[in-house]
C-alpha cells in the first residue's frame, strides 16, 4: 500500500482501501492452495440500507477471496428464536467456517444473546466472550480478534513498522467492539495505552500526548487540531452520515480531517480508511478458522 501526500497539508493520507486490496489478493492466493474452500455465512435481519450495503460488500469480498459465501437476508420481524435456530444450524455446518450477524438488530432480538450463541471457533467478528477473554489474556494464537481493531493495528504498523514498543497510544472510546479490544491489542504490542471516554476530565490534554491517536466514538468531527500532537498517527474509526443545509448527505469521521491533517504525520480518511480494512480482516479471520480446521 502507498500512502499519498495531499497537496493541501503535510500529513500522509493512509490508503486503507489499497491496503485491503493487497490483503484480499494475498488471501485469494492462500485459498487457491488450501485444499478446502473457506465458508462465510453473513446474516442480515431487516432492511437497513447502511447494513445492506455493508453486508453486500462483505459477500462480494468473500467471493473475491474464493470463499463459499452464504448470505441470509431475514425479514425485520424475524423472531429471536428463529435467528438462534439458524445460528445453531450454521454452528454444526462443516461447510461454514465463519458466522457473522450484522448489527444492529431489531428491538425484539437481544444482540448479546445472539453473539454468545455463535460457536466461538466460528465467531469471525471476535465478539464472543471466549474470544474477548483470550484477547485480554494475551492468548492471541487461540483467539479470533475483532476485525476493526485488527485493521487499525495493520494500518499503524504500515506507517510505523512492526515494532511499536514504547509508543503512547490514546484510544478515544471504550466500546466492546473497538475501544476496549484495540486498547488490549496495542498493550500486547508493548505500547503505553490510555483510554479516553465520556467520564474523562480534559480529554483533549490527554489526546495531545499520543504518538498514536485512535478515535472511535461516533461523534462527528469531535477531535480538532488542538487535540493532536504534531507528528502523531491518527486513526479515525468513526463513520457518521451528515447532511448539509441543502440536504445533501456525506460520510465524515470522528476527526476533523482537514484541520488535523495539518498537524498529523499520517491520518486515515473517511471513507476509505479503516472501513475497507475491517472487511479485509473479516476475510482473514475466516481463512484462519479454515486453516485451523485442517
Amino acid at each position: 500500500m502507498n500512502s499519498t501526500v495531499s497537496p493541501l497539508n503535510a500529513a500522509k493520507r493512509i490508503d486503507g482501501k489499497g491496503c485491503a486490496d493487497q490483503i484480499i489478493a494475498s488471501i485469494a492466493d492462500r485459498v487457491a492452495i488450501l485444499g478446502i474452500q473457506p465458508g462465510l455465512a453473513v446474516i442480515l435481519v431487516g432492511a437497513d440500507s447502511a447494513s445492506q450495503t455493508y453486508v453486500n460488500s462483505k459477500s462480494k469480498r468473500a467471493k473475491e477471496c474464493g470463499f463459499y459465501s452464504a448470505q441470509y437476508d431475514l425479514p425485520e420481524d424475524t423472531s429471536e428464536v428463529a435467528l438462534l435456530e439458524l445460528i445453531e444450524q450454521l454452528n454444526v455446518d462443516d461447510q461454514i467456517h465463519g458466522i457473522l450477524v450484522q448489527l444492529p438488530l431489531p428491538d425484539q432480538i437481544d444482540p448479546e444473546k445472539v453473539i454468545q450463541a455463535i460457536d466461538p471457533t466460528k465467531d469471525v467478528d471476535g465478539f464472543h466472550f471466549n474470544n474477548a477473554g483470550r484477547l485480554q489474556a494475551g492468548a492471541l494464537e487461540q483467539a479470533l480478534i475483532p476485525c476493526t481493531p485488527l485493521g487499525c493495528l495493520h494500518l499503524i504498523q504500515h506507517e510505523l513498522g512492526a515494532e511499536l514498543r514504547g509508543k503512547h497510544v490514546v484510544v478515544v472510546g471504550r466500546s466492546n467492539i473497538v475501544g476496549k479490544p484495540v486498547a488490549s491489542l496495542l498493550l500486547q504490542q508493548d505500547c503505553t495505552v490510555t483510554t479516553v471516554h465520556s467520564g474523562t476530565v480534559n480529554p483533549e490534554q490527554i489526546c495531545r500526548l499520543a504518538d498514536i491517536l485512535i478515535v472511535a466514538v461516533g461523534v462527528p468531527q469531535l477531535v480538532k487540531a488542538d487535540w493532536v500532537k504534531p507528528g502523531a498517527v491518527v486513526i479515525d474509526v468513526g463513520i457518521n452520515y451528515v447532511e448539509d443545509s441543502s440536504g445533501k448527505g456525506r460520510l465524515i469521521g470522528d476527526v476533523h480531517f482537514d484541520a488535523v491533517a495539518e498537524k498529523a504525520a499520517a491520518i486515515t480518511p473517511v471513507p476509505g480508511g479503516v472501513g475497507p480494512m475491517t472487511i479485509a480482516m473479516l476475510m482473514q479471520n475466516t481463512l484462519l478458522v479454515a486453516e485451523r480446521a485442517l
